[in-house]
Order: structure tokens, then sequence, then C-alpha cells
């Protein structure tokens, strides 16, 4: 069976000056790039990227690597990804987004997340390029790297990313609509009023929501730039994976993209895996064309009076409150109304909004237990290293 490293060393052979990867002003072609393979010991001080800084381990990048996962527990566990299963993701997604070898793709997001890392894979496989930039810290560095060329341009986002791009570079986006094949984003739910948007800024780019986690591998994707944006959808599944909902409505997995068990920890495999199936922590239906869709994370669910509410739900109808930029929907500790919800939101003007007001939008679109008790206006919202919201348990002040 190939491997990703055979095929890098095949565009070695018939395209070796092309560049593979670029890291600010460093260039690294297809053949210097199997030059290092070959020289890689698959240790710790094992060759790095030739021509760059040396955090780039050839080992950590194309196979038979550990991912870190949090899984369902909360925990701290071990992904071994084997080189069948880099392929076996690399393959899933260039057959369902379409990477040619005329794809230059921007990856933001650090290279020891599945979300970044499993987009290096697909390039390589078809022999395109990839961009490494420090994060989206710096967003005209983004755009810079987004004019790299005229055509074949994509990227990966997470749905925070986005919001950003879409609040204060819109109009850098849509000068960018002819260059760009395509947008994934993943992760965490995208909202729907960005999906919208950005459907409006880029008519004709392919626009990726996608299914995807270190347990899994890539699952499912959707291009919801298809005249219906389906909010929710994540599409039908990839090549090589086949998806099902449990009983109790929990998505389940399998195929080569996807694990066989947690490293050295027999327990949360036992816990997670059914039958050859991943058993995930997401709730989630397919319709009658086979498409899955995302609904909730059980561990998101928030269960305050004895009623379970979706934050997801909650955050929704908020943006749509006139002067919320974004918020995020959490369980707080009250003095007054014991255990209850809390939104915590940026307004688009810089300034708290009145709490009666926020109160009486909300009821309009939600259900009474559904509409938060409390209210705090904060400058941005915490988010984990990869963009996911954080839904830390919050105190009043």
């Amino acid at each position: 069976m190939k491997t990703l490293q055979d095929y890098i060393r095949q565009h070695a052979l018939t395209t070796p000056d092309k560049t593979a990867f670029v890291v600010g002003d460093q260039r690294v072609s297809y053949k210097q790039l199997a030059q290092a393979l070959s020289e890689d010991r698959g240790d710790k001080q094992g060759s790095a990227l030739p021509g760059l800084p040396g955090t780039l381990p050839i080992h950590r990048l194309f196979g038979d690597i550990t991912l870190s996962t949090t899984g369902t527990t909360g925990k701290p566990k071990q992904v071994v990804y084997t080189s069948q299963m880099v392929l076996a993701n690399a393959e899933n997604l260039v057959e369902a987004q379409g990477f040619t070898a005329d794809t230059t793709f921007v990856i933001c997001g650090p290279l020891n997340h599945l979300g970044s890392l499993s987009k290096v894979w697909p390039v390589m496989l078809v022999g395109g390029t990839v961009v490494l930039l420090d994060g989206l810290k710096d967003m005209n560095a983004f755009f810079r790297a987004m004019h790299t060329a005229p055509r074949g341009m994509a990227t990966f986002l997470v749905p925070t990313a986005i919001h950003q791009l879409l609040q204060w570079g819109s109009g850098k986006l849509a000068e960018l609509a002819s260059a760009i094949d395509f947008i994934e984003t993943g992760a965490a739910p995208m909202p729907h009023d960005d999906m919208l948007r950005l459907c409006q800024l880029l008519p004709h780019t392919r626009l990726y929501n996608t299914y995807a986690s270190t347990e899994t591998g890539v699952v499912c994707t959707y291009n919801y730039n298809d005249g219906l944006c389906l909010p929710g959808c994540v599409g039908h599944p990839t090549r090589h994976a086949q998806v099902k909902i449990t009983d109790d409505g929990h998505i389940a997995c399998r195929g080569p993209m996807a694990m066989s068990g947690y490293r050295d920890d027999e327990a949360a495999t036992a816990r997670t895996m059914q039958d050859g199936w991943v058993v995930t922590a997401d709730l989630g239906t397919l319709d009658d064309e086979g498409r899955l869709h995302f609904k909730a994370r059980e561990g998101d669910i928030i269960n305050i009076g004895g009623f379970k509410i979706d934050p997801l739900k909650v955050e929704e109808a908020a943006r749509q409150v006139s002067g919320v930029d974004d918020c995020v929907c959490v369980v707080s500790d009250s003095p007054i109304f014991g255990r209850c919800l809390k939104l915590q939101y940026v307004s688009t003007s810089g300034q708290p909004l009145p709490k009666p007001l926020l109160a009486r939008s909300l009821a309009a679109r939600l259900e009474p237990y559904e509409v938060p008790r409390l209210y705090e206006h904060v400058e941005q919202l915490a988010t984990t290293f990869n963009g996911k919201k954080l839904r830390t348990r919050s105190t009043s002040k």
C-alpha cells in the first residue's frame, strides 16, 4: 500500500522544483522535502523541513504520529495516527473537496491539531503548495498569503476566525472572490448568519462545513454555498467513511481514517469503541438524502431545573438581536437565581446593551426556560487554542 511519503517522493521526481511549503520568506521544494524524508529518523530530533526554523520534524507531519485529544470525558488521551490513517484522511478530503496540484492552501492553525494538520495531507497527496502562518494574529499577513496565487487558493478557518474576517476584512475577502477556490470550517458549529454572509461575499467559492475529530478523522463535508445553506448540515460521508446514528442519538463513525483505540488506555477505548464504530459524544441526525446534521455535543447541553437547553440555540437567537456581535451561553451560579443561564456577549458598538432589551428580544425568540437570567458584556470571548468557544462555568458578579 502506498503512503503519503511515496506520493511526495513521486512529486520530487516529476515536479522537483515546485514549492511544497512556504513559511515567511522560506520555501521548500518537493525535492528538498523528499530529501528530508530520506534523512528523517522518526525521533524527537528528526529532520526538520530544510530552510525553515527547526520546529517541524518530518515524522510530525506525514504518519505514525500521536495526537492528543480530550475525548468525551475531558481527560487527555492519545490517538496514534498510522501512515494508512493519514492517507485515508487525505483521500477523503481530495475527493470530497476537490484538491488539485494547483491548490495553494493557507494554514493558520497549529499543526499539533487535526483541524490544521489534516489539510497538509491532501495538499501533499496531489502535489500542491502549503503556506504556513503563525495563527491569525496578523490579518494583513493572512490576506497577503491569500494573494500567493491568482487562482486555486484555499484555507481552513475555525468559525471564530471567519467571524472576525467578516467583521474586519469583508471587503478584502470580496476582492479575493475570483482567487479563492474553497474555504473549509470545522472544530465548532458555524453561525448560520455568518454562513449566509460568506455565501454572499464569495458566490462562486466552495464553502465547506466538515465533521471531523481526532478519534474519527475526516468523516463528512458539505458545501453550504449550494443555494440551500442548510444550518447544522455537515454533508455526506467522505470516500472512506461510514456514519450511523445510535439508538440514543449519538453520531458513530468507522473507516480506515478513524482510530482503533486510545493509546495505553483500554478503559477509555472500551467506552468509545463499539463493534468497530467510534461512538462520539456528538448528537446528530441523518436526513433522507443521507446527509449528517450536527445537533449538539452532549457535554454542552445544559440542564436547568430539569429542562435540557442547547446553548447553540440560545447563541443563534442572541446574534439576531441588534447590537450583538457575538456571544456564548454558559452556566452561572447566582446568589439570586441559583444555577442559571448567563449570556456573555460582544457588542458591535463596544458598549453594554440594556439588559431588559436583551431579555425581551430573546424571550420573543426562545422558550421561557431558554432565556438567560444574567448578561455580561465582554470585550472578547474566550476561546481554546484551536478557536472553540470556552463554555466554562461562570460565577455572577
